[in-house]
């Protein structure tokens, strides 16, 4: 009630803001506290994600340096801080969180009458994470209409379990496509939802690369937020089969990020970077992120970068 005051909450968000928004409009900051980062859990301060050589080579040292096992024994665990103070059975833990969102979090609102359906519609999310958004094809699984699917999404984003990043936009650009892209935010509550057993399993299937992806995007995204600052990223996807996984915009340069699950991926992987100079912008230092084991250039501009740097 005096400046300066803070007040932590727990993961229910939806009636604090209708109260915030009614009693303290313009009196107030809303910091968004995401699962636990990489560098948070290594015990070193991070800071928001830069492609600079300089900057990462400075991190290199104090980073925790990790092997493919380590790194997926992380995207099965998740990020939610409980799991890194005791030892705990994944699975009870994050079916306790999810019967609680659903019960609390989800049951009070208005726009959703039935949590079954609701429970299908996140497990479909999950399968589709580091996808492009379809609501007809989400509603079509689910069983539900395209508005309702829209709807449900939007709650998951409110709620932090999802984020959906935007398609990066110039009038330049002609052929882009319009649709975001979907990532957990927790990729243990994503493995949970579709239903892998163990890190080992996960990481030799068909969502293997889905969730490497969907991995360094949050991490990057938490980057920003746990430096108080709005992640400023978009990807790049055109009619011709032309893609990048992100784009970093600051100060009017943008700075193209290719991921890739590999320890050696190919030169190629920043083919499709050149797009971005028909928008006029600069194009800054662009990065591979991958399971290679130092910084490594590729060419004058653009470096391949091991995932635990991040």
């Amino acid at each position: 009630k005096n400046n300066g005051d803070f007040w932590l909450t727990g993961s229910q968000m939806f009636h604090l803001m209708k109260n915030v928004s009614e009693s303290l409009a313009g009196r107030v900051g809303v910091i968004n506290m995401l699962g636990l980062s990489t560098s948070e859990i290594g015990g070193y301060k991070g800071t928001p994600y830069k492609t600079d050589f300089k900057i990462l080579s400075d991190k290199f040292d104090i980073a925790n340096k990790q092997g493919l096992k380590e790194i997926y024994d992380r995207i099965f665990k998740g990020s939610m801080p409980a799991l890194y103070e005791t030892n705990q059975d994944l699975e009870m833990y994050y079916s306790s969180y999810v019967n609680t969102y659903l019960q609390r979090d989800i049951k009070d609102l208005t726009q959703v009458g039935d949590e079954l359906s609701f429970m299908r519609f996140m497990t479909c999310c999950a399968a589709r994470t580091s996808q492009m958004v379809n609501y007809a094809d989400i509603a079509k699984d689910v069983g539900i209409s395209p508005p309702t699917a829209k709807q449900w999404l939007s709650i998951l984003v409110s709620s932090g379990i999802v984020v959906l990043v935007e398609p990066y936009f110039n009038n330049a650009l002609k052929r882009i496509i319009k649709s975001p892209n979907m990532y957990f935010l927790d990729t243990g509550l994503c493995a949970y939802l579709t239903r892998w057993t163990s890190s080992e399993t996960l990481e030799v299937s068909a969502m293997s690369g889905a969730f490497f992806e969907t991995y360094v995007v949050s991490e990057i995204i938490k980057s920003y937020y746990n430096a108080g600052k709005r992640p400023p990223i978009f990807y790049y996807r055109d009619t011709d089969n032309k893609e990048i996984d992100l784009i970093i915009e600051q100060d009017n340069i943008l700075y193209p990020i290719e991921i890739k699950k590999s320890g050696s991926p190919k030169r190629d992987a920043i083919r499709h970077f050149g797009v971005l100079e028909k928008t006029g912008k600069q194009i800054g230092t662009g990065n591979v992120i991958c399971l290679c084991s130092d910084v490594m250039p590729i060419d004058k501009t653009n470096y391949f970068v091991p995932v635990w740097l991040i």
